[in-house]
């Protein structure tokens, strides 16, 4: 059963919150603040930024009662537990039971904090992009060798982590050396700018000029493109071993990654696969990391009905094993 839609708004805003200020908002603080100002960004970033002098009133102590507040609290620091090896600081509620939590001090106490942190380039670009309810993110490329698929995400920059939808395993990305797919090459000898496929670490000739061309980035793909190769006038061709229309002088042990190449030698999708993912507990968890390119608010909502299709069929899988071992 789904959850409520308050609930899923909370816990989004929440996330949202504590990845803007890169993890140094406790879980509990962070609901309550969201809670209080009605998950509007804004009003909770200034709270923390300006530390007003105000203590929890009645209304706020009322809303850890909340059912909703309760199991957004405790469903993000059981995700954080998971992924932490070190011990939490104060025990975990019973379940079903309001959260104990300190005064408003603590939330004062945390904005001290933030606000003497040094003055550098890094602390100021996060206080303007928590003013701005912005969560700095990048595109990468991933690749499960496992499952032979490769997709790309917009990820936290502070968090590179995305899951593969088959074995739902958790990598890191392609290393930027070893990227490959539609690359865009700029020749160096007559300027020209072109694209084609390719991959970081092989050069491919000029359509121009022949010269010898190493692409200058790998671009994601576009919605229309998904599935489809390139409809260019050139055919694709390139220096390495097997490729379908190999020019020389070639490199020896190097993969064409075009798809024609690919298919012919009978090679697998996946070039570079993507380095698995260690959990150090350091960083925010959040479901960013497992969208597709799309707005944010569906990211977040894709994933967390992810996890509870998942929190089903487990239960469904527990059902079943009770009902066998009880007809044995």
């Amino acid at each position: 059963m789904y959850r409520q839609r308050d609930e899923i708004e909370l816990e989004k805003s929440v996330r949202r919150l504590r990845e803007k200020f890169h993890g140094k908002i406790p879980i509990d603080k962070a609901t309550v603040l969201m809670h209080r100002y009605c998950n509007n960004h804004q009003l909770a970033a200034k709270d923390i930024i300006l530390m007003k002098d105000r203590d929890l009133d009645a209304e706020d102590r009322m809303s850890l009662d909340d059912v909703a507040v309760r199991n957004v609290v405790q469903r993000l620091e059981a995700e954080e537990q998971e992924q932490s090896a070190r011990p939490r600081s104060h025990p975990q509620p019973a379940p079903g039971g309001p959260r104990p939590i300190q005064e408003d001090r603590e939330i004062q106490a945390l904005a001290a904090r933030l606000k003497t942190l040094p003055l550098t380039e890094e602390n100021l670009r996060m206080f303007d992009q928590a003013q701005n309810s912005h969560a700095p993110s990048e595109l990468h490329q991933f690749a499960c060798q496992s499952c032979d698929s490769d997709w790309w995400r917009r990820v936290p920059e502070r968090k590179r982590v995305s899951r593969c939808r088959k074995c739902k395993r958790k990598y890191d990305p392609v290393p930027a050396h070893k990227m490959w797919g539609i690359a865009e090459f700029h020749c160096p000898t007559c300027h020209r700018v072109f694209r084609g496929f390719g991959r970081m670490d092989v050069g491919s000739p000029c359509y121009s000029c022949r010269s010898l061309v190493t692409p200058m980035r790998i671009l994601p793909p576009r919605r229309r493109q998904s599935g489809m190769g390139l409809q260019r006038q050139n055919p694709h061709s390139c220096l390495a071993e097997d490729c379908y229309n190999r020019q020389e002088p070639h490199v020896p042990g190097t993969e064409c990654v075009h798809p024609r190449s690919r298919m012919k030698n009978r090679k697998p999708r996946v070039v570079n696969p993507s380095p698995a993912h260690v959990s150090t507990g350091s960083t925010v968890n959040t479901c960013l990391s497992q969208g597709s390119i799309l707005d944010i608010d569906e990211l977040i909502l894709e994933d967390i009905r992810e996890e509870e299709e998942e929190e089903e069929e487990e239960e469904e899988d527990q059902r079943r094993s009770y009902s066998d071992s009880s007809s044995n």
